[in-house]
């Protein structure tokens, strides 16, 4: 299986084909958009590895844009003891949540390949409730019967 170690937000990240990564925030992304990172580091497989100073040249990775979004809220507490102060923060950090598909060595071969993503089918059933009455001496019950009418597989 083959990896590579890419830079992106001043942190390094080992991934693989068909990985979904949390990185940090990229800017002016739209979802569903290819993204492509210049800064490998090194790439290989279980027998070889290709090792850059500081980046292999021509290498590179394509991903797609899955998610922008925001961690939980972090809170930072602030007190000085008997000064009657104290101050409280919140920080909630932005991410974007990446998919690796290609991993590309630097004469342009692919390495590895993500398998395409398959949606799944859903399938729904339309059922009719149809409620009958009936009279009893102390007090009135209702009895349903449920009866299945169609039954429709929908698949995009």
């Amino acid at each position: 299986m083959s990896y590579a170690i890419i830079q992106t937000g001043g942190k390094q990240y080992k991934v693989k084909s068909g990985e979904i990564l949390k990185i940090e925030r990229l800017e002016n992304s739209k979802l569903e958009t290819k993204i492509e990172f210049k800064e490998i580091l090194a790439y290989g497989d279980d027998k070889t590895i290709e090792v850059g100073s500081p980046v292999v040249e021509g290498a590179k990775v394509e991903a797609d844009l899955v998610e922008n979004g925001k961690n939980r809220t972090i809170l930072i507490f602030k007190k000085r003891r008997r000064q009657n102060s104290r101050r409280k923060n919140g920080h909630r950090q932005q991410y974007s949540l990446i998919r690796i598909n290609k991993i590309f060595s630097k004469d342009g071969k692919v390495l590895s390949e993500a398998e395409k993503m398959v949606k799944p089918t859903k399938k729904t059933e339309k059922v009719k409730v149809v409620a009958e009455t009936k009279m009893t001496t102390k007090k009135k019950e209702a009895k349903v019967a449920i009866k299945k009418v169609e039954t429709k597989v929908a698949s995009k």
